[in-house]
């Protein structure tokens, strides 16, 4: 097998993966939806929990004990992943509220924005220059948050919340020094104490939903496990074997699922300012995603280009 084939089956196997994780994530408002009656931080809590003999598993089944363990002995990674777990809780419970109380369209919009709060984040904190369609972009998407707060009195904060968070976690996360699976394992497991005291204290005080008597509530709550860590861990692989700006341009499948579930399944009101907003979103992100591929492509011609020349 030729180096060019393997590539092409490996990245192959990445859009299936990465597929597999972003059709779940545009899916699950539909099993969340279920769990509506019972709060958001209990439903996080159990997300926890049931993630970890799952992230587990897969981690010795890699046989990527090693890594752990030297994870758990650095101070400064174990601080840098309760961060990131901290703020992957944050989004965790916002998205699960949201779903609850029929604001999955607002979901769907923090979903679509985060990408360009990333390029944000990275021009304020990293100081990376901003392409002119970059700049375009960014403007189009606080041009549609302005559409949205005329309209509602205020600003859309879950929307915000939901990106400003997800892009915090992303941004971070880069910087453990784990691998994603390892990195994912080492979060729920950061998260386990309190969240399985939480659990415990809810069944002590009669208040919990995770009662024999009621076995419907106890196969949603257990579900939680593999509908947390399943879609992470695939997108894990997928990311792993694909291009950044394939990667990029699929994230798009997840808020898509999401909008659609929203309108023309829970029937969330979807009037003409909402319209104009994700009209403006979805011009800003066909911008950003073609300055994004433009930019791979002369990445990649230069380099083969160097190659040419014999560097």
């Amino acid at each position: 097998m030729t180096a060019q084939t393997a590539s092409s089956e490996g990245a192959a196997r990445g859009f299936v993966y990465a597929l597999l994780a972003y059709g779940f994530w545009g899916t699950l408002p539909l099993f969340m939806k279920l769990l509506a009656h019972i709060p958001a931080v209990e439903v996080v809590a159990h997300r926890i929990v049931w993630s970890v003999p799952i992230a587990g598993a897969v981690i010795l089944a890699l046989g990527r004990t090693a890594d752990l363990k030297r994870a758990l002995r650095s101070p400064r990674t174990i601080a840098l992943a309760a961060l990131t777990a901290g703020l992957i809780t944050v989004n965790w419970g916002l998205y699960v509220w949201a779903i609850a109380v029929d604001r999955a369209v607002e979901t769907s919009l923090g979903y679509y924005i985060n990408p360009l709060v990333s390029v944000v984040l990275g021009a304020v904190l990293l100081k990376e220059r901003l392409s002119r369609a970059q700049i375009a972009a960014v403007a189009l998407a606080a041009v549609a948050v302005v559409i949205l707060t005329l309209e509602a009195g205020g600003l859309p904060w879950v929307s915000l919340a939901l990106a400003f968070s997800f892009a915090a976690y992303g941004f971070l996360r880069k910087t453990l020094p784990i691998g994603p699976s390892q990195g994912f394992f080492l979060e729920v497991l950061i998260l386990a104490l309190p969240a399985l005291a939480y659990v415990l204290w809810l069944g002590a005080t009669g208040q919990g939903h995770f009662v024999w008597s009621n076995p419907n509530d106890v196969v949603l709550l257990l579900l939680c496990g593999p509908t947390t860590a399943v879609p992470l861990l695939f997108y894990a692989f997928g990311a792993k074997l694909l291009r950044l700006s394939t990667l990029g341009i699929m994230q798009y499948v997840a808020p898509t699922g999401i909008f659609l579930i929203a309108v023309f399944v829970f029937g969330e009101p979807f009037g003409q300012a909402r319209a104009m907003a994700f009209g403006l979103i979805w011009i800003a992100l066909a911008i950003y995603t073609w300055s994004m591929v433009s930019q791979a492509r002369s990445s990649r011609d230069a380099a083969q280009g160097f190659e040419h020349r014999g560097g």
